[in-house]
């Protein structure tokens, strides 16, 4: 691997690290300013609003400017706004209005880069190592979230959750000065035409991929029903089952899935490598069955692990695909319309799920949202294009023939 893409990673890992204290240490510190899950869930929901409204913009963007110094500006601005949440919080001046404020802007500077973050990647490796590369990208930022969460209730226990966010501004700081080092990789467009005109011919390079849209609209519908079954009524269902503490551990077991699998993902060798991980995206149907029907601690911790370990195959198919099949000038552009049909479900699910589990139940809504998971699964492999994309080698060898001395490489 490069040394570019190294430093790449390394931003990424530290700002992943980061990104996983900053909800811990926001949360308790609103709740101490006003007890209110109300003002929580104001506060958090103008981060991720402002996200969901800028992506767009982002991704246009990086289709225009070095990306690199996208990250970066993005980097310095999340520090700032960070810093000065931590500042309010420590000196106890903090509001809600102010922190829905700085959370919105926020939400809005990570918007910008996050397109470019991913659409450089393919930039800074070479077409063989890519699959390899998304899978690595993938370990290190699950690694650094299941160590950063656990140190932000350290924090947050010990010194408070002011000083919690200011460390969180820090590794902005941290991971912007690896941005920077990162380096220029590709030439920027002209940006004679208007940001407007831009995100008309991303949205016709998006729309002209059967396979991406279909995939995209698929999981519209699975992320709308894993946000609210798995995640807002999982709780619900572990504390009068399993309780609180077992919930952990699954969701723990959820994560360990993740990180092996990302580490099987690096050797997958399929021509039809996006068939292989949508396929795998029908794992994700057992934890929300399990939870309905039969909420047990050994059922629940096997489902977790399982959903998190094939969901890993299709990420990393998923994004390999992309950067295998997308003009490198339009990648950021298409990249932001799948971050906006992804995210933009989230909050709908989570919000939905406790008036329909109120109306018929908790368990029927439940095995609802499984088959909705199952529809979704099915309805991407009902498309020719999704079945039959091929995954491209540089140098003409068939995927599927990879000797196995170069996976150990």
């Amino acid at each position: 691997m490069s040394v570019a893409f190294r430093f790449l990673l390394a931003g990424r890992t530290v700002a992943a690290f980061g990104n996983a204290i900053a909800p811990v240490a926001l949360a308790f510190a609103v709740l101490d300013l006003t007890g209110s899950a109300g003002d929580l869930g104001l506060v958090v929901g103008a981060r991720m609003t402002a996200k969901v409204l800028f992506l767009l913009f982002g991704g246009a963007f990086a289709d225009r400017v070095p990306k690199h110094l996208l990250m970066v500006g993005s980097g310095l601005a999340a520090a700032v706004t960070q810093g000065a949440i931590a500042a309010l919080v420590l000196t106890g001046t903090a509001t809600v209005p102010l922190l829905i404020t700085l959370s919105a802007v926020n939400g809005m500077v990570a918007a910008l880069a996050l397109p470019a973050s991913s659409a450089i990647l393919p930039q800074l490796v070479p077409a063989e190592q890519r699959q390899r590369a998304n899978a690595l990208n993938r370990l290190v930022f699950n690694g650094a979230y299941i160590v950063g969460a656990p140190v932000g209730g350290v924090l947050v226990a010990t010194a408070g959750p002011g000083w919690g966010i200011a460390i969180d501004a820090s590794t902005f700081l941290l991971s912007a000065a690896c941005f920077a080092a990162v380096g220029s990789v590709a030439t920027p467009r002209s940006g004679k035409a208007g940001i407007l005109t831009d995100l008309r011919a991303g949205w016709t390079e998006f729309r002209s991929r059967t396979w991406i849209w279909v995939v995209v609209s698929a999981f519209a519908l699975m992320n709308a029903s894993l946000s609210g079954g798995f995640n807002v009524l999982g709780p619900l269902v572990a504390q009068h089952s399993v309780g609180r503490q077992a919930w952990g551990f699954v969701l723990g077991a959820q994560t360990a899935g993740m990180v092996l699998g990302a580490v099987v993902a690096m050797r997958i060798r399929a021509r039809r490598l996006l068939f292989v991980g949508v396929l795998c995206t029908g794992f994700q149907v057992l934890p929300l069955l399990t939870l309905g029907v039969a909420p047990r601690l050994g059922l629940l911790l096997a489902a977790a692990f399982l959903a998190g370990f094939t969901v890993e195959q299709f990420i990393v198919a998923w994004e390999t695909s992309m950067q295998e099949h997308v003009p490198a000038d339009k990648l950021a552009r298409v990249y932001s319309y799948d971050m906006v049909g992804s995210f933009i479900a989230i909050p709908v699910g989570q919000v939905l799920a406790g008036p329909i589990a109120e109306a018929v139940g908790v368990e029927p809504t439940l095995i609802g949202a499984a088959g909705l998971v199952a529809l979704a699964v099915l309805g991407m492999l009902a498309s020719r294009d999704v079945r039959h994309l091929r995954h491209r080698r540089p140098d003409g060898e068939k995927a599927d023939l990879q000797p196995m001395e170069e996976l150990a490489a």
